[in-house]
């Protein structure tokens, strides 16, 4: 059967006139009411929604490889999209929206960017199934390259959901009481399902990149291809600079601190841990800080300096309420 051509040659188009209205009716429903509990559930649908469209039209909807990545972006979205909405239910309220809720154009704002953020990260997938993609042949599926994608999605795809698991039950555990997370995969890394969520968006673009690395595919098919790599590029940097790491780490530590919530033996699992490269927890302990921020990604940005970053008076005023001794004083006890 032939493939369907709509609008353009890649897809591209009505991948985000869907995004865009999908996403929109979701936020009418959310701004109207006041509700919180339809927002990732709208983001992990929106892929599911956009792989099942683009492998419906396309020319090579019986070819394994096509399948594969519209099959692995789906069960990701899927997977993702339950636990968060299954989470949200948990706890009734998205504290992310505290000072956007009624604000028309922030809450707008948010799912502008997540718009952007399905469309974006869909790229390997739409694009192979693009009818200027689809309409050249492909290396039988099977290659090197596409063991090394399986096994790379099968590896993140497990080192998310396992340390999803993880921390959801240790908080369900632990409450509020401070205690850190250093169980599971948290004791390699501390960010095991950030670790797990590139690997797949990487696993996805090293397969769906297959017909143009072979040589199945020339001209703009090829670049286009390869231009896909957008998408898991565009989900690191999301994750690494903007509303992943820095939003977790500077911040948490600070507010850690500053409350003085079991500081030390959180000071201890950052020296400790590594930011996001899974490592051996003793050989980071003592691997100098320079290769800490440059190979192991611990970029200064991530980093908590109490005289630079912490305020001195709700650490005492916060101390003075608890009966305690500073953070700093605690860790010249303990050492």
């Amino acid at each position: 059967m032939a493939a369907v051509h709509v609008l353009d040659d890649y897809y591209l188009s009505i991948t985000l006139l869907i995004t865009i209205g999908y996403q929109l009716i979701f936020f009418a429903i959310a701004f109207s009411f006041k509700f919180d509990k339809l927002t990732d559930f709208a983001g992990g649908t929106n892929f599911i929604l956009l792989a099942i469209i683009t492998l419906a039209f396309s020319h090579a909807r019986d070819n394994a490889r096509n399948i594969l990545v519209s099959v692995f972006i789906m069960a990701w979205a899927a997977r993702l999209s339950g636990f968060l909405l299954f989470r949200i239910l948990k706890t009734g309220k998205d504290d992310r929206f505290d000072d956007k809720r009624d604000k028309f154009w922030s809450f707008l704002g948010f799912w502008v960017f997540q718009m952007l953020w399905v469309w974006t990260v869909s790229l390997p997938v739409t694009i192979l199934n693009s009818p200027n993609v689809t309409q050249f042949g492909q290396p039988e599926f099977g290659t090197g390259r596409d063991i090394a994608g399986v096994v790379l999605y099968v590896v993140g795809l497990t080192m998310e959901t396992v340390s999803d698991t993880q921390k959801y039950r240790f908080r369900s555990a632990h409450g509020n009481d401070g205690a850190v997370c250093n169980v599971g995969f948290f004791a390699w890394t501390r960010h095991p399902n950030y670790f797990g969520e590139i690997l797949i968006q990487f696993s996805i673009f090293v397969i769906a990149i297959s017909p143009a690395a072979y040589g199945y595919v020339r001209g703009g098919a090829e670049a286009a291809l390869y231009a896909s790599i957008l998408g898991p590029f565009f989900l690191t940097t999301l994750l690494m600079f903007l509303s992943g790491l820095p939003l977790q780490e500077r911040p948490g530590a600070k507010k850690r601190y500053e409350k003085g919530t079991n500081w030390v033996e959180y000071e201890r699992y950052l020296r400790r841990t590594s930011i996001l490269l899974p490592f051996p927890p003793p050989l980071y302990e003592r691997t100098p800080v320079f290769l800490k921020r440059t190979l192991f990604l611990e970029f200064p940005i991530y980093v908590f300096d109490p005289e630079k970053h912490a305020d001195q008076h709700k650490v005492q005023s916060n101390a003075a309420e608890e009966g305690r001794t500073r953070p700093s004083d605690e860790q010249g006890l303990r050492s």
